[in-house]
């Protein structure tokens, strides 16, 4: 056992190095994460601890190329709910719960059974969240990748919401011809020429479908806000995520297609993270 207890702790120890060196913000507590993985993925005629060193190992030479942890464990939480997440899907964000945040706020009755719209649902992070709060609510989610709707239907059933949430291809919302209650959003809003600012983490692996919208990052939010209306009921809500600097142009999209701005919404950074506006009644 001495010389296993050894062996762990001189491959912790240069893990830690390498990954310090690469310039990993917290490479110890990376490491405690990537193996502990690394242990959980095994079985019991794998090979024992030398298996779970070679995985360790792995994912450490992943990790130092700046793959995310998230990929590399295969979920990341989101509102306190593990989601999984592959390279289909964008990464959640803890700032985009701020969108979650702002819907629960300004809905009226929680126990009414509204129903959803999540317009680029990704791993379904943004429904399945409100869903889990909205007891009596149901969903859709929609997504132009087939791959992330894949994991966002898997996400709902893991989750014990798969009942109340449907998971359709499409692109934004030009094949729906229901009204909700609430239509949420986390659409793509990087300007191209903010792209190679980014960390290395997200222009080298995450999906850029999901990133880019565009020359000025308004593109997709040019797409989605003149269908509210349609979408909406009267007195209908919508909850958009968007980027620095997108509050005044968004809002003035909004304004223009009928909408009513009600609040734009800070994240704890303080960064004004998501626009909340109503359709006005008919």
């Amino acid at each position: 056992m001495s010389g296993a207890g050894s062996a762990f702790d001189d491959a912790f120890a240069a893990a830690v190095r390498r990954l310090s060196g690469a310039g990993i913000p917290q490479p110890r507590l990376e490491a405690q994460l990537l193996f502990e993985h690394a242990q959980r993925c095994g079985s019991a005629e794998d090979g024992g601890s030398e298996a779970v060193f070679g995985r360790f190992e792995s994912l450490v030479s992943r990790r130092r190329r700046r793959e995310p942890v998230a990929y590399l464990l295969g979920e990341r939480e989101f509102w306190s709910l593990p989601f999984r997440v592959t390279p289909h899907t964008l990464v959640p964000r803890p700032e985009s719960e701020t969108v979650v945040e702002a819907a629960l706020a300004h809905l009226g009755d929680r126990g009414a059974a509204l129903d959803i719209l999540d317009l680029g649902t990704g791993c379904g992070c943004l429904l399945l969240a409100l869903l889990h709060e909205l007891g009596h609510a149901r969903g859709v989610g929609v997504d132009i990748d087939a791959g992330a709707l894949e994991v966002a239907r898997g996400n709902g059933e893991r989750l014990g919401l798969g009942a109340r949430a449907d998971f359709l291809c499409g692109d934004w919302g030009a094949a729906l011809d229901y009204a909700f209650d609430l239509v949420v959003a986390n659409p793509p809003y990087v300007a191209h020429g903010s792209f190679h600012a980014l960390a290395t983490e997200i222009t080298a692996f995450e999906p850029v479908t999901a990133l880019l919208a565009g020359a000025d990052g308004l593109a997709c939010y040019r797409e989605i806000v003149p269908a509210l209306p349609r979408l909406l009921g009267a007195g209908g809500l919508a909850v958009l995520e968007i980027g620095d600097r997108q509050a005044v142009p968004v809002a003035r999209m909004l304004a223009d297609a009928g909408m009513r701005l009600i609040a734009v919404v800070r994240d704890l950074a303080r960064h004004e993270r998501c626009i909340v506006a109503t359709r006005l009644s008919s």
